[in-house]
């Protein structure tokens, strides 16, 4: 087909290590499960190496060079994920180990000193583990109630239902931005207005947007975002935190130790201040220099191209899926009118998502199977499994053709031996 200009995946599989690998049956690997973890290009393998081989030292302690350089480093880091999602200041930036932590951070924090009994927290069906189980650890802790937003038939946030649980005792809505499952792109600006008419805050799972576009927390108006490195082309064990300053003063410390406090007496102790009130402990040093290198090399290509090349695969990869005899995929239709996450997640009534993504691996083909961390939305749709391929701007057309082609023969395969 013809490519529009630029294309991205010329430009950047270069940058990736993984890409010029052949794999054991030297055919390329084809990597079709960004949504679960993203590629590492050189320079944020080389960010991580450079600090453990001539910075390593800890930070914000030590007097020496090594030391100044190190925290140098790691606060830049913090300054250019601030910048990245742009915040009004590098201060409401908690780095924590992943996006699960920081939501938990919050549950834990703002949950624990502000939600009472019979207050609500309102989230989706579709919501990834992750922002379900700490909220249901809330509501066992202050006996606060979660209730959940339901989905329309074509697998989209019911925003009718959304005002409808919304209440006078909705103290919290907690989303998902971009469903790792449906690909649905929630309407966040909307339920934001909604919710901060109520008084509600606003809590959003950035986790499988902040890759693919631009994602600005004034702009969307919400007062906490999570964010994971490992998806952003960064190193796995670090994540961040986003929220307003002012809320993040008013509320306790996460954890306790060494680093979060400004002075410690047998009887008491007082916090340090933001954003190392929330941060006890050594930090993951290398890795939120990793991360930092990460965003940079994202904003250099640029989000909006990356938005641009990713609608062209994503639009190609569904196109093709829906040829396939018997093949259902979860989510809405792709829109040109409507933004929608770079992944397809599909199942067949009469064939095992894991057989399906296993015979593919044999193949050199990546794809995702399973309940990808969201039970409760696929028991709604009462399925045990599905299969899910996953983009990014480093892959191709033709890769997915070579996906299609293995997946009609695999499917073929599996009927003619079943």
């Amino acid at each position: 087909m013809k490519v529009p200009i630029p294309n991205l995946a010329d430009q950047t599989r270069g940058d990736f290590p993984l890409f010029e690998e052949a794999f054991t049956n030297k055919k390329k690997l084809i990597y079709l499960d960004h949504a679960a973890t993203s590629q590492k290009p050189y320079k944020v393998i080389k960010a991580l190496s450079n600090y453990y081989s001539y910075n390593n030292a800890n930070v914000h302690r030590g007097a020496h060079q090594l030391s100044a350089k190190a925290t140098e480093d790691f606060e830049t880091a913090r300054h250019i994920t601030s910048n990245f999602l742009n915040a009004s200041t590098p201060k409401e930036i908690i780095f924590t180990r992943n996006a699960t932590e920081a939501i938990n951070l919050v549950a834990n924090t703002w949950g624990d000193s502000q939600i009472e009994e019979k207050d609500e927290i309102l989230i989706s069906l579709m919501e990834h583990h992750s922002n379900i189980v700490p909220w249901q650890l809330l509501a066992k802790r202050t006996g606060c109630i979660l209730r959940y937003v339901a989905i329309t038939p074509n697998g989209e946030l019911d925003i009718d239902d959304f005002r409808e649980k919304l209440s006078n005792k909705t103290r919290l809505v907690s989303l998902v931005h971009i469903s790792n499952s449906l690909g649905c792109c929630n309407p966040i600006s909307e339920i934001t207005e909604l919710a901060h008419k109520n008084g509600s805050l606003v809590l959003i799972d950035a986790c499988q947007s902040l890759a693919h576009q631009p994602v600005d927390v004034s702009t969307l108006n919400i007062d906490f975002l999570a964010g994971s490195s490992h998806k952003l082309c960064g190193p796995t064990g670090m994540g961040f935190l986003w929220g307003r300053e002012k809320i993040l003063e008013e509320i306790p410390p996460f954890l306790g130790g060494g680093e979060m406090i400004q002075d410690v007496f047998l009887d008491k102790a007082y916090w340090a201040d933001l954003p190392h009130k929330f941060e006890a402990g050594t930090p993951a040093i290398g890795e939120a220099i990793g991360m930092g290198s990460a965003l940079t090399y994202l904003k250099e290509i640029g989000l909006e191209k990356i938005y641009e090349w990713e609608r062209l695969l994503t639009e190609y990869l569904l196109c093709n899926l829906e040829k396939i005899n018997g093949l259902k995929i979860l989510g809405p239709k792709f829109n040109e009118n409507k933004d929608r996450g770079s992944l397809a997640t599909f199942y067949l009534d009469d064939i095992h998502a894991n057989d399906i993504a296993e015979l593919l691996d044999t193949n050199g083909i990546c794809i995702r199977s399973g309940h990808h961390c969201c039970q409760p939305l696929h028991r709604h749709y009462n399925l045990s499994g599905t299969a899910r391929a996953s983009l990014s701007f480093t892959t191709t057309f033709q890769e997915i053709d070579y996906f299609i082609d293995e997946l009609q023969s695999t499917i073929s395969f599996l009927r003619q031996n079943s």
